[in-house]
């Protein structure tokens, strides 16, 4: 590592800014999250902008919102605004006022901007122009679009292999520009796509896929509000998809049930308020939990097995009318093994192991006993462990003892974070390709995918790290900071020979760069793209598997930038 690189930070400088411990809330969202929203605009944007956008976000005929994942209304949207305070966050930061040109690179250097925090890099401004760093350099300077496209193609051509270039995809990249991206990299002659993904619901792929047959969820915001029981594991929404909250609160409306499993009880879990209902204001919202499951972390396998197993014996103990055998006997297989090891479990170390007593589960198991419509949500307090995948098999068991899969009101929900992650596999971003899929590839575009899989993060590196890998490339994302080691990250970024990234403002990885590096500023999620005095439009894919379009409302901060379509297509 250069003397230079060692004076970058690659951690977030530690500060002290006046957090202070209180006592926890005992409902979410209401007033102060319409406060909160209200000071984002106003401190962070432009008010037209503010106006414009909080108007347009997540209607129809406007844009996705870069915030989650979580699905839209079909037909009944608030006119009032179909947000969260997420999600204005997101686009304060994205259509923030200020600007952040060539004279802030050449007064600041790289190190100097590393000693800023996360958040005062985001909201330095919106980058307007492309920006190098050479080999040696304390700064960043200007850089033509043409000189920044032929620098990338050198770098590229220059390898002695195309598995030596890594291809990394955020999963706020639009359908379009992933097609077109793992297109061009399969021609270049890799499946280098590591993405998001990976970090996140990947577990959840590979369990569906091999359970249920597809690496998705199998529900939609209607089944939500359908719901006799909705089972919310490893998931807070109030903090990560407040706009949840909403489908819960009409599920409970409608006379369904939610069993919350956590180790800790988030105040959105707990209660609601509703910031567009005056009744709910006034009455201190909704309560959403009906029976709280105060898990340990990772003890999910073994609370399910418990579940499992005393489902079965109320079954027998119920003359055999509460499990769904014609529906195992008509699409499942494999039940006598199933039924056989659940017998089998010691059922005392599985409490131990989730940190439940015997009457937790019982209680669970008596709220879904009589139940057919009954959803399973989770996100990454279920996947993020090594033994992800079983946990998302054991919750399809569950699922299926219930015959809760492929009907109204029942069936899995993983909820997605990044609003187009679920998308960008679909376009086919995975370093894993299907045969069929290389082979539609070859037939529709004339090319010549290579067969064999590529990297996924981890590996991919690893193999920076190891010197294996030497051109870096990132459509969107922080990556650096969204990887599970970051000085080890930090190490093989550095390793090198190019790193770029494709970005709307600035964040650490652009600080802790290759031997050379590029920064090329993109078209964000709120703002119009004019080709040929038209304007265009993308699409994304919630976590429900639902495709929509999105189309800017403002003009983009610079007239120098491109489009994530544009900058892959030239």
């Amino acid at each position: 590592m250069s003397e230079s690189n060692k004076k970058i930070k690659v951690q977030p400088p530690e500060e002290f800014t006046g957090l202070k411990f209180t006592g926890p809330k005992n409902t979410s969202v209401g007033k102060a999250a319409i406060a909160s929203a209200m000071g984002q605009m106003t401190k962070y944007m432009k008010p037209g902008n503010a106006i414009k956008l909080s108007l347009k976000m997540n209607q129809k005929g406007g844009f996705d919102c870069p915030g989650c994942a979580w699905p839209d209304p079909d037909d009944d949207r608030s006119s009032l605004g179909e947000y969260c305070e997420n999600g204005i966050k997101a686009i304060a930061e994205e259509a923030q006022k200020k600007a952040l040109t060539s004279e802030f690179f050449a007064k600041y250097s790289v190190q100097e901007i590393s000693d800023l925090s996360d958040f005062e890099m985001g909201k330095t401004g919106r980058l307007t122009e492309p920006m190098f760093l050479e080999e040696g350099a304390t700064n960043y300077k200007p850089i033509s679009w043409t000189d920044a496209f032929q620098l990338i193609a050198k770098e590229l051509n220059k390898l002695p292999s195309p598995d030596e270039a890594l291809f990394y995809t955020s999963g706020r990249t639009s359908n379009e520009a992933a097609y077109l991206y793992q297109l061009f990299v399969r021609a270049y002659g890799t499946n280098n796509l590591p993405d998001c993904s990976n970090m996140c619901h990947e577990s959840s792929g590979v369990a569906l896929s091999e359970t249920v047959g597809i690496g998705k969820g199998s529900v939609t915001l209607q089944d939500i509000h359908q719901a006799e029981v909705l089972i919310i594991m490893g998931q807070n929404p109030g903090t990560n998809h407040p706009r949840m909250l909403s489908a819960v609160e009409k599920c409970k409306v409608n006379g369904g049930k939610v069993i919350t499993v956590n180790p800790l009880p988030e105040a959105g879990l707990m209660r609601y308020t509703d910031p567009q209902s005056p009744k709910r204001m006034l009455t201190n919202g909704i309560q959403i939990t009906d029976l709280f499951l105060p898990i340990k972390i990772n003890g999910d396998v073994a609370f399910l097995k418990a579940l499992m197993y005393e489902l079965h014996q109320m079954d027998i103990a119920q003359g055999g009318d509460l499990i769904d055998y014609d529906f195992i006997e008509q699409h499942t297989n494999g039940y006598e093994e199933f039924i056989w090891s659940i017998k089998q479990i010691d059922y005392m170390a599985c409490l131990r192991q989730c940190g439940l007593e015997a009457k937790q589960i019982r209680d669970a198991a008596k709220m879904i006993a009589r139940k057919q419509k009954i959803i399973v949500c989770w996100a990454m307090g279920l996947t993020q462990h090594e033994n992800g995948v079983d946990n998302i098999k054991e919750v399809v068991n569950l699922l299926l003892m219930k015959g809760a899969i492929g009907k109204p009101g029942a069936g899995t929900c993983p909820v997605r974070g990044h609003s187009n992650v679920q998308g960008d596999r679909t376009m086919g971003i995975w370093e894993a390709p299907k045969k069929d899929f290389l082979d539609k590839l070859k037939e529709v575009h004339g090319i010549k995918p290579p067969r064999k899989h590529g990297l996924a993060v981890v590996p991919a590196i690893k193999a920076m790290h190891e010197g294996k890998a030497k051109v870096f490339f990132a459509m969107g994302g922080n990556f650096l900071s969204a990887t599970p080691d970051t000085e080890y990250t930090a190490e093989a970024l550095q390793n090198c020979d190019l790193t770029v990234h494709v970005s709307t403002k600035l964040n650490r990885s652009h600080v802790v760069h290759g031997k050379q590096a590029l920064i090329l500023p993109c078209l964000g999620r709120t703002d119009k793209d004019l080709q040929d005095g038209k304007e265009q439009f993308v699409s994304c894919e919630n976590s429900m598997g639902v495709v929509q379009s999105s189309q800017g409302v403002i003009n983009p901060p610079s007239k120098h930038l491109l489009s994530e379509v544009r900058i892959v297509a030239e």
